[in-house]
């Protein structure tokens, strides 16, 4: 499966621009571990990191859960893999599969898509109980792809050391 990533717009407004980026850093995290088997997915660091490419997607599934679902939505829904809200419980990816963890993720990627499509504006608020704040889409959209940009840097560092495939 080849993964379809788009640059963002060099002109567009802002929502759009956001969106498309995004999207943009979905779509390298995916890049990141394409072509790669579980094993190789779950491959940590180095001690004492847990970290993993697998456990990279666990966690983003959680992030777009928390932000889109809980946040902004209002859902009252327990994390994906931590019904006690440990953010850390994802990044075990020692037993978890390609599967499992890709199809949580994309599930809540949809969600987040429909939720911020659904936004009348940027401006649309929701409840940050961790803040204790409201915070707005916009805030929300930014965190996202600092989150992403953050993450994506990780998996750049553990792809390398997996095949020494570098760069994009």
């Amino acid at each position: 499966m080849t993964i379809e990533r788009l640059g963002p717009p060099l002109r567009a407004g802002e929502r759009e621009t956001l969106r498309a980026f995004l999207d943009f850093h979905r779509a390298t995290l995916a890049m990141k571990c394409e072509g790669l088997t579980d094993d190789e997915l779950r491959r940590q660091s180095m001690p004492p990191s847990t970290l993993s490419l697998l456990g990279l997607v666990r966690h983003m599934a959680e992030v777009e859960r928390t932000w889109f679902r809980r946040v902004i939505n209002a859902e009252d829904i327990p994390l994906v893999w931590s019904a006690e809200g440990d953010f850390q419980v994802a990044y075990d990816a020692s037993a978890a599969s390609r599967p499992e963890a890709f199809d949580a993720w994309q599930r809540e990627v949809e969600h987040a898509r429909r939720i911020e499509a659904a936004a009348e504006s940027l401006d649309v608020t929701g409840h940050q109980a961790r803040w204790g704040e409201d915070v707005s889409l916009r805030l929300v959209m930014l965190h996202l792809i600092h989150e992403y940009a953050r993450h994506n840097g990780h998996a750049d560092f553990l792809r390398e050391g997996i095949d020494g495939i570098v760069g994009a």
